[in-house]
């Protein structure tokens, strides 16, 4: 099976699952876990903040980050496209009794002029404008990336109005992939990241989130809060050093593949509406009358696993498991479709 249905389906490599198995471990709640520590500040050095926290999900550091960053009767500025309005379950109100101020762009990438626009005035009646919140890359988006100059730019916004900044950085090193840049230097933009290792980069669980060392230490508390400290995780951070070391720069091989997608679907006539393909997400619209059912069971009947995204759309994303050759036979079967 051909399988584009995410970049989170990825498998330990062999090589992982040695520095996994060979991991010194402790226990983390007590900071015992030199595994854990060193992924830690290994994150945190990279993006040039203080301090780190290991975390199960990139839904975990997100809601810890909103929950640390705000109080009660708060609101986050995001994107109506954003993974912490989509995907994580209302969390925000859950966790954090935050509303959220969501602004509309054509894939998912917020502009300084739209930021500044959406803050509150201080009135009684309103929420507080506190803090914004950024997807790099944006999912539903198609993986859209922000510049580093325009993250700089939305920052400046920040500063000026007193706003919190942080980074849902989900596939940030395809961001930095395709955009080119240091992590440190969009780290510096930013209040804090979440980083996610489960992704393109191959590990099999995990998210570090990143920021000073006195909002890791709130963070920290909230994490064992929401349930998240774990014990013996070395073994889980080892994957993560291992992805850092030795899948960053292959990145760039998802996003040629699908490219080679896109420019596939381009050709095909009941296809329309494919979004721009900076990284490694490939999201289009199918034309009336083929409907998302009818075609995922075709693909799925020939080998190949993708998504529905909407009620005409299909999402597939290349990952370190499928290689150029299974592409070309994704290709051959997109082909061979007749709507």
């Amino acid at each position: 099976m051909i399988n584009l249905l995410s970049d989170t389906v990825t498998k330990p490599t062999p090589g992982m699952l040695r520095a996994m198995m060979a991991a010194e471990v402790g226990d983390d709640v007590f900071r015992e876990d030199p595994t854990v520590n060193a992924l830690e500040v290994k994150c945190a050095g990279l993006f040039g903040h203080e301090a780190g926290l290991f975390c199960p999900s990139g839904t975990m550091t997100n809601q810890i980050a909103l929950k640390v960053h705000t109080r009660p009767l708060d609101e986050v500025i995001c994107d109506e496209m954003s993974h912490i309005f989509q995907y994580e379950v209302g969390g925000y109100a859950f966790n954090s009794g935050i509303g959220v101020n969501l602004i509309r762009t054509p894939y998912g990438i917020l502009s300084a002029d739209l930021v500044e626009a959406a803050v509150r005035p201080p009135y009684d009646w309103l929420p507080r404008s506190t803090l914004v919140v950024i997807e790099n890359t944006c999912n539903k988006g198609g993986g859209g990336a922000y510049s580093l100059e325009t993250i700089r730019e939305i920052h400046a916004v920040c500063l000026k109005k007193g706003l919190a900044l942080h980074l849902d950085g989900a596939r940030i090193f395809n961001a930095l992939v395709a955009k080119g840049g240091k992590p440190a230097d969009i780290g510096a933009e930013v209040d804090s990241i979440s980083i996610c290792l489960s992704k393109g980069l191959g590990a099999p669980v995990g998210s570090v989130l990143v920021g000073s060392r006195a909002f890791i230490a709130e963070a920290r508390r909230v994490r064992k809060a929401m349930g998240g400290g774990m014990r013996q995780a070395g073994y889980l951070a080892a994957a993560g050093i291992y992805a850092l070391d030795n899948h960053v720069e292959r990145l760039l091989e998802d996003h040629t593949q699908a490219r080679r997608l896109a420019d596939t679907l381009a050709e095909l006539s009941w296809v329309e509406n494919i979004r721009p393909v900076e990284t490694n997400i490939v999201i289009f619209d199918l034309k009336p009358p083929t409907t998302p059912a009818v075609f995922l069971d075709y693909l799925t009947k020939h080998g190949v696993k993708a998504s529905a995204f909407g009620p005409q759309t299909i999402r597939m994303v290349t990952h370190l498991d499928v290689s150029s050759d299974m592409i070309g036979q994704a290709i051959a079967v997109l082909r061979a479709y007749s709507a």
